[in-house]
């Protein structure tokens, strides 16, 4: 996948700038210095703050930098989010290629103390590089980065950052995060080790109904019409996929072999749903469908939370987009 270097150049400008003086609010509040400072970048880890700290939460300084329709790949820090992870007790974020900028930001903290999650490293061997199918048009790479280096670029593995999409992962994830809360407020840790103990049996009953849908399911194939967020959902629980991209791709115009084998694969699977991930345009999906042999089909859309429109986070929560994306799934698998 193409480097996002204008992001990392545009973190490492707004570092520059806030060097040369600070821009720390003289008018505020005594109480609020006192407040425990957390800030994530995307809405799972924002979600499961919420649901560890409970009733807490409102005596916390939680914030979410990822808004307003930004998708994870195309962020780009301001000099106020800046701000907020320098000054921050608590650092959650994914560690993937999108997050490169993070490792400048980190350099310049103001906060020594500060607990960094990445959410990536916690994940250890467990992983996975991104996987380029059967058919799946792979991402454009630059000719030429400038640097003479080409093919050692070529050969870098690129993970996937969809780590949030695995109920599994989320449980395993949600540890460090309460860890680094409880250690940082220790007269409520019993608190938060309870609301995380509670969190994880919902997780895992939900995990459980998305193994049992598996299980029954007469198909167990998705096709793709766009890119493909969910490989480690689908790794879980032993489902196949072909997809038009890599989750992390920037492409969004299918190629005519792409589009072609997809076709042929819903012919030869006599598959009927072909899906999307949310805020698709579904041209890629619609082309699929009308390239294959006229058997009426449907486009249904897994929410891979990639990114939150304004309003969203008060309505919205990991596990109730977990449990509308196993509805979903169920009408697939039960074709």
């Amino acid at each position: 996948m193409k480097r996002n270097k204008l992001i990392k150049i545009f973190a490492i400008m707004m570092i520059a700038i806030l060097s040369l003086g600070t821009l720390a609010s003289c008018g505020k509040k005594e109480a609020d210095s006192k407040k425990l400072k957390i800030v994530v970048t995307t809405f799972p880890e924002y979600d499961w703050v919420r649901e560890i700290l409970g009733d807490r939460v409102k005596d916390v300084d939680l914030k979410l930098l990822q808004k307003n329709g930004t998708d994870l790949h195309s962020f780009q820090p301001s000099a106020q989010d800046i701000k907020d992870i320098s000054n921050a007790d608590i650092f959650v974020y994914v560690g993937g290629e999108s997050d490169e900028w993070v490792e400048d930001v980190l350099k310049k903290k103001k906060n020594k103390d500060l607990v960094a999650i990445n959410l990536m490293d916690e994940m250890k061997d467990s992983k996975k590089a991104e996987e380029v199918k059967e058919g799946m048009q792979p991402e454009k790479e630059d000719e030429d980065e400038g640097d003479g280096h080409h093919h050692e670029n070529a050969e870098e593995v690129e993970y996937d950052e969809h780590v949030w999409l695995s109920l599994k992962n989320a449980i395993k994830l949600c540890q460090p995060i309460e860890q680094a809360i409880a250690k940082k407020d220790e007269k409520h840790a019993d608190t938060y080790k309870k609301n995380l103990d509670a969190y994880t049996k919902k997780l895992e009953t939900l995990d459980s109904k998305y193994a049992e849908a598996v299980k029954n399911a007469k198909v167990k194939t998705l096709i793709f019409g766009d890119r493909f967020p969910f490989r480690y959902m689908v790794d879980d629980y032993g489902l196949n996929y072909y997809a038009a991209f890599v989750g992390c791709s920037a492409e969004s115009e299918a190629s005519f072999e792409t589009i072609s084998f997809l076709s042929n694969k819903l012919n030869q699977l006599k598959i009927k749903h072909i899906v999307t991930i949310e805020n698709s345009d579904q041209k890629i999906a619609k082309s699929i469908i009308k390239n294959a042999d006229g058997t009426k089909r449907d486009i249904k859309t897994l929410d891979s939370m990639q990114s939150m429109k304004k309003g969203d986070i008060k309505k919205k929560t990991y596990l109730k987009t977990m449990e509308n994306n196993l509805k979903v799934l169920q009408e697939i698998l039960n074709n």
